[in-house]
């Protein structure tokens, strides 16, 4: 993963990252995969507060580009669409099961 672009934006207290992912001879990455990957770039950062948007990979290209939105708090991803966090959110395991 390269970082095109790290841009920290206090108003809304988070960090901003721009990156390019290549990905020979591998599928495109899960939103898990790059997450993970954003968080090794992070240190610090925690899992549930990383929301990736803008990705984008182009037909025939093993290359995928985005957008990483890492906050510093909870109370900060107030301002994410419900979808989003949706999306975003880990699954969990299914407690019990037949």
């Amino acid at each position: 993963m390269e970082i095109i672009n790290r841009k920290e934006n206090a108003l809304l207290n988070r960090v901003e990252i721009e990156f390019t992912l290549n990905h020979d001879s591998e599928p495109t990455p899960s939103l898990p995969e790059m997450i993970s990957l954003v968080l090794k770039l992070e240190p610090g950062s925690k899992k549930e507060l990383v929301y990736i948007k803008n990705v984008n990979t182009r037909f025939g290209m093993p290359q995928t580009s985005g957008l990483a939105l890492i906050y510093a708090s909870e109370e900060s991803t107030s301002i994410e669409p419900d979808y989003i966090k949706t999306r975003h959110k880990v699954p969990e395991e299914s407690a019990g099961g037949n």
